[in-house]
């Protein structure tokens, strides 16, 4: 049991790694949502726009027929709030196949 202590120990000193947390829509103003979202492209990946406007407050998939085919987009919806009001991003995915969802558009509702 000595043994594995001292085996042990010198890992007590190595600090935990800490993922970074991705920031909630939530927490960003709207003015800092407009900044960011001026910097979506058409083409960005699921983790792209996860980074940029954090994780989405709703999603969305529209799917028709067989499970295994999807025909309808995947769509993201973030909310932020204001002295000026509030503004919803609605976020756009298309898939090259499943699991490649990409930004097919976006557009602002409530603004």
């Amino acid at each position: 049991m000595l043994f594995l202590a001292a085996l042990l120990l010198p890992l007590a000193w190595i600090p935990p790694a800490l993922a970074e947390p991705s920031r909630p829509a939530a927490n960003v103003s709207l003015a800092q949502a407009e900044r960011n979202a001026v910097e979506l492209k058409q083409g960005m990946s699921v983790e792209e726009v996860e980074r940029l406007l954090g994780k989405p407050r709703r999603t969305a998939l529209k799917a028709n027929g067989s499970p295994a085919k999807i025909q309808g987009p995947l769509q993201w919806t973030y909310i932020w709030s204001g002295s000026s009001g509030q503004g919803t991003l609605q976020v756009e995915f298309a898939a090259k196949a499943p699991d490649a969802w990409y930004v097919d558009g976006w557009e602002w509702r409530n603004y």
